[in-house]
């Protein structure tokens, strides 16, 4: 696997998680206690994901213009998708750091994360396969090599 690809599965891997584990769990906390975790949560990838959000958008750009067919396609998406982040949820994440627990008013908490779910959910399901799909060519002999490879069973 190189670098792009990497970098690639790595971001698509940290919205998986994101989007169907932490994010359903810190639907069950009161208004106060998820306003505070988001917050932490948001300064935690606010320290990684601007690095690994432009690599990934780069390395599908690329990829895309060296990719026939399906797989520059999907690159390209893939691409584009990460791109959104900048203009859909960032500005979410801007509110939700400015957001105060004490007098906020949870419906509105609740409308604007609900929003930011549906972004990233959508985002997370386009971008999740593209990543590895987008080097299809690259890793399809030797995934064809493994499963034709009888097991050694000990």
């Amino acid at each position: 696997m190189d670098v792009r690809s990497l970098i690639a599965v790595l971001l698509a891997g940290s919205e998986l998680t994101s989007w169907g584990i932490v994010h359903p769990t810190l639907w069950k906390l009161d208004h106060r206690a998820q306003v505070r975790a988001e917050k932490l949560m948001c300064r935690r990838f606010a320290s990684i994901d601007p690095f690994l959000m432009t690599a990934t958008i780069v390395a599908c750009l690329v990829a895309a213009g060296g990719l026939h067919e399906r797989s520059g396609t999907v690159a390209l998406v893939a691409g584009i998708c990460f791109a959104g982040m900048l203009i859909g949820n960032m500005p979410i994440h801007v509110r939700v750091l400015r957001w105060d627990e004490e007098h906020g008013d949870p419906d509105e908490w609740r409308r604007i994360r609900r929003r930011w779910d549906r972004l990233h959910g959508v985002r997370t399901c386009s971008t999740a396969p593209g990543s590895p799909s987008s080097r299809w060519p690259s890793w399809a002999p030797s995934v064809r090599r493994r499963l034709d490879t009888p097991l050694a069973c000990g």
